[in-house]
C-alpha cells in the first residue's frame, strides 16, 4: 500500500484546509483498512487526531479536534479527506496519513505516539499562522 497526502498549507487562524490522502492499494479494497490521520508538532509526540475504521465508516476525533475537523472517504477514488475549519495556530504540524487493516480506530486516537498502522504515507505541513 502506499498512501500519499496533500492539501497542506499555510491558513490564517480560523481558516479552512482539506487534506487527501490517497491511497493504491493492491490486491485489497481499501474499506478493508482503518485510515488514520496522525500530526506531529516539532518537539512533541505524534498523535491520531481521526481515524475512519474499515467496513462501517465510523468516525473517531481526539477531543481537542472535534467539531472541527471531519474525516471522510470515497473507496471509489481510494481517497480518504481531512476537512479542517476552524483552525488554531495550535493545529500546525505535519499531518501524515496512515493505513491499518482492521485496525481498531480506538487505538488510533486513543494512544499517545500510537504505531500500530501497518502503513504510512509522508506528511503534509499545515501552518496556522496569521
Amino acid at each position: 500500500v502506499q498512501l500519499q497526502a496533500s492539501g497542506g498549507g499555510l491558513v490564517q487562524p480560523g481558516g479552512s484546509l482539506r487534506l487527501s490522502c490517497v491511497a493504491s492499494v493492491p490486491g485489497y479494497s481499501l474499506d478493508y483498512y482503518a485510515i488514520g490521520w496522525f500530526r506531529q508538532a516539532p518537539g512533541k509526540e505524534r498523535e491520531g487526531v481521526s481515524c475512519i475504521s474499515s467496513h462501517d465508516d465510523s468516525t473517531y476525533y481526539t477531543d481537542s479536534v472535534k467539531g472541527r475537523l471531519t474525516i471522510s472517504r470515497d473507496n471509489a477514488k481510494n481517497t480518504v479527506y481531512l476537512q479542517m475549519n476552524s483552525l488554531k495556530p495550535e493545529d500546525t504540524a505535519v499531518y501524515y496519513c496512515a493505513a491499518g487493516l482492521f485496525t481498531p480506530c480506538t487505538k488510533v486516537v486513543g494512544t499517545p505516539g500510537y504505531s500500530g498502522m501497518d502503513f504510512w504515507g509522508k506528511g503534509t505541513q499545515v501552518t496556522v499562522s496569521s
